[in-house]
């Protein structure tokens, strides 16, 4: 007699009809993994921006270009362009090799 007030008491349950919780679980499991997967996508973007800012500390890989030219470089590409005569271009390399040593 028990069983069957508790049945007649809770109608639906007894025939696994439920309220509709059911669909709570995969939408919150779904919810965990796009949310693992948007933090993992997040690291790996800062870190790529971190080593922007960042150089590693090792320093620049060798035969890597890091934008700075030297001194000499400079001086060389100006007299190749003909920005600068022969005889200041020796008196400026002799001078930035003077200030080196």
């Amino acid at each position: 007699m028990h069983t069957l007030m508790i049945t007649a008491a809770q109608p639906g349950w007894h025939d696994h009809g439920g309220p509709g919780w059911w669909a709570i679980f995969p939408i919150t499991f779904g919810l965990l993994w796009l949310s693992a997967i948007g933090f993992v996508g997040f690291q790996i973007a800062k870190r790529r921006r971190r080593g922007r800012r960042f150089p590693h500390p090792a320093g620049p890989r060798p035969g890597a270009d890091t934008g700075k030219q030297r001194p000499e470089d400079l001086l060389a590409e100006r007299f190749a362009r003909g920005e600068v005569d022969e005889d200041e271009f020796h008196s400026r390399m002799s001078a930035l090799r003077a200030e080196r040593e």
